[in-house]
């Protein structure tokens, strides 16, 4: 007798019964599997707030600096402003003396 002769058309896998041990079980890896990602998400979550902390720190120090900046400026646009009244009264007063 071969293999062939021992062909079994009739066979079939039987299922291996779910006892409520083995459920428990499989739930139980389920829930470490689950419990692992969650660990994973909220540590890529919590460098993402670091990152985010830094850029929001950069961006203050940035907004500081224009403010200073717009102030330097500010202040040189009143000094302009000053010396081109000045300028204009000194061009008036040479324009009055020349008309004499």
């Amino acid at each position: 007798m071969t293999d062939a002769d021992v062909a079994a058309p009739d066979a079939a896998l039987i299922a291996f019964p779910d006892t409520p041990e083995r459920r428990l079980r499989r739930a139980l890896r389920q829930l470490d599997a689950a419990l692992e990602q969650q660990r994973v998400a909220v540590a890529a979550f919590r460098s993402e707030v670091e990152a985010l902390n830094g850029a929001v720190a950069g961006l203050g120090a940035s907004t500081d600096r224009l403010r200073g900046a717009l102030g330097d400026a500010a202040l040189e646009a009143e000094r302009a402003r000053a010396a081109s009244h000045e300028l204009l009264a000194t061009a008036d007063a040479f324009e009055a003396a020349a008309r004499r």
